[in-house]
């Protein structure tokens, strides 16, 4: 049984941070998904793959997993990079791309 514990990242649809300062440990699929021949509906017998625990902090996430015997891979943050642009750069003599309709 491994797990990955990462912080996840906000989504496309959110402004704020919210969610993303818990540090989440998810364990990874141990069975392929199978599909139904009747219904087509995807199944698994792995309930592992359910199970999403959330700490406060990586230490936390590691030390569960150590603790439960479970192995385990931390993938760490990548911090987003802010350019900050104003809105006079849209005309200035020396732009870079011509300024067109």
């Amino acid at each position: 049984m491994t797990a990955k514990i990462y912080r996840p990242a906000k989504t496309a649809m959110q402004s704020g941070k919210a969610k993303t300062h818990l540090w989440v440990l998810e364990f990874d699929a141990e069975k392929p998904r199978t599909i139904d021949p009747i219904m087509g509906y995807t199944s698994s017998g792995d309930m592992f793959q359910q199970v999403k625990l959330t700490f406060e902090t990586s230490e936390e996430a590691i030390a569960y997993a150590e603790r439960k015997g479970i192995e385990y891979r931390l993938i760490e943050p990548k911090e987003a990079t802010r350019k900050r642009v104003a809105y006079p750069d849209n005309f200035r003599f020396n732009r870079m791309q011509p300024w067109t309709h």
